[in-house]
């Protein structure tokens, strides 16, 4: 089954009507299925498709540039059957690749993990640039695609490379599935599901289609998600220590560090480098750029609404789902998973687990805003910007207290103040609550401001009755469910 990127597989389509060939950059965290993406396109429009991806580093034995190369061989053997030989360069290995190469039938190559393959040979983004300047673009029927999941990698080599510059057709950086495309891994189960069942499993996974291909939709929210992450033996139990292995590269483990130091609440990167002990340098920043382009964190600056500037300080957060709950909540109850107690327990005995799915449910939200503004009626208004908002001090000089906000999104004359609950019941106390946020949040003059609630629970008739929101909107909606 394959679901969504049908935006990214119109635009890839396009490319097949240039004259010449073309060479396509692809970025994205493990998981989110860039490989299968691109497998997808090969199988409706390419007749020809050879993927070759990069050995990934083990800890039994020390790689080696001649491994890569022997294993790019013996993929592009496979794929192609054009019979293995030994050689030892990868121009040879590219020469290799191109003889491969009918000018009259569509073809499309992947090279996967690139950062895998030119680990040991540091004049590896070299020879890729000579193959493609000599051999690979003089095709007409061709689609070079470089994949990864270490952008530095790719932004260093490739992106920032005065020799690739101006030769790509296209630099794409693989996001989440949108949550109506979610709803498909339950087939016709999810015409039977609850809406908050749907969005509990949701609120863990993220839109991260790996995980999602482990739903049963025969089962409960609390069974999925006890069966992933609080078994030995789950998906998501093991999946953290596999992308954070400290095999995979330099700085995994300060990577690790940045996700675990976020767990508690957003933090500047100045802030995140001296709770670190790590500089706040180019190489610092290129880290934090990384788990980014990844969908680990994000820097959520936002505007100002006191001005309209943009924020002097951005905050970092922890964006994904599965990492956030993962460090939070199941980490800390390793060794009772190891041992098994989990294996026919409830969730529900679990502390504060009300509290943490509502958490989970809150993020989930956020990093889905664009889903939710066409709710929000900002006609042909510009978004100009959307973030949680948090102002913990007082405003200097005022009487006005702090304010936090889950999600602000601000055109040029309006802000909508979101308030995102799971409750099992919301009642009227909603509408002080949203009161006082209001009172205390600093506008500027000619501001409006319209008050929004995203919920996941039982609404008091009398909520939506008095029209005190400006916008309610069910979370089912955002899952196109009616």
């Amino acid at each position: 089954m394959f679901v969504g990127r049908k935006d990214i597989l119109e635009d890839l389509e396009s490319l097949w009507r240039k004259r010449t060939s073309s060479l396509v950059a692809c970025r994205g965290r493990r998981r989110i299925g860039k490989s299968t993406l691109f497998r997808e396109f090969a199988r409706r429009s390419a007749e020809v498709y050879i993927e070759i991806e990069g050995l990934p580093p083990t800890d039994e034995r020390k790689m080696t540039n001649q491994d890569e190369i022997d294993h790019f061989m013996e993929s592009l053997d496979l794929a192609t059957g054009c019979g293995f030989r030994k050689i030892e360069r990868w121009l040879q290995a590219f020469a290799a690749l191109d003889g491969q190469i009918n000018d009259a039938k569509r073809t499309v190559v992947l090279l996967d993990e690139i950062s895998w393959m030119g680990k040991y040979d540091p004049l590896f983004p070299a020879v890729l640039w000579k193959a493609w300047e000599t051999m690979f673009h003089r095709h007409e029927n061709l689609i070079v695609v470089i994949c990864g999941s270490v952008s530095s990698w790719i932004q260093k080599n490739i992106l920032g490379s005065t020799g690739f510059a101006g030769r790509l057709s296209r630099n794409y950086v693989i996001p989440e599935l949108a949550l109506s495309e979610c709803v498909q891994f339950w087939g016709e189960a999810a015409s039977r599901v609850s809406p908050r069942e749907i969005l509990d499993v949701l609120s863990i996974t993220g839109g991260v289609p790996r995980y999602l291909e482990e739903i049963d939709p025969g089962a409960s929210a609390d069974e999925n998600i006890r069966r992933m992450c609080f078994e030995k033996g789950g998906e998501l139990f093991k999946d953290f220590d596999s992308i954070f292995s400290p095999l995979l590269g330099e700085g995994v483990e300060l990577k690790r560090d940045v996700l675990a130091a976020l767990v508690e609440g957003p933090k500047s990167g100045v802030e995140l480098s001296e709770c670190l002990g790590a500089g706040n340098n180019g190489r610092f920043a290129e880290l934090l750029r990384d788990l980014k382009e990844g969908g680990f964190i994000d820097d959520d600056p936002g505007k100002n609404p006191a001005t309209g500037a943009e924020s002097r300080v951005a905050k970092y957060r922890l964006r994904d789902n599965y990492v956030r709950f993962y460090l939070k909540y199941v980490l800390p109850r390793k060794s009772e998973i190891d041992r098994g107690v989990f294996r026919y327990a409830s969730l529900d005995q679990l502390p504060e687990w009300d509290a943490v799915r509502g958490l989970q449910f809150e993020n989930l939200i956020v990093n889905n805003y664009r889903e939710l503004i066409p709710y929000l009626h900002v006609g042909s208004s510009i978004v100009e910007s959307a973030a949680p908002y948090r102002n913990a001090r007082a405003v200097r000089g005022s009487k006005r207290k702090g304010v936090q906000i889950d999600l602000l999104v601000q055109t040029a004359c309006t802000a909508y103040v979101v308030e995102i609950k799971r409750m099992k019941h919301i009642g009227s106390e909603i509408e002080d609550e949203m009161r006082e946020k209001i009172r205390r949040l600093p506008l500027r003059e000619g501001m409006s401001v319209r008050p929004v609630l995203v919920y996941d629970g039982e609404l008091a008739p009398v909520v939506s009755g008095r029209g005190y929101f400006d916008s309610i909107v069910p979370a089912r909606k955002l899952l196109g469910l009616s």
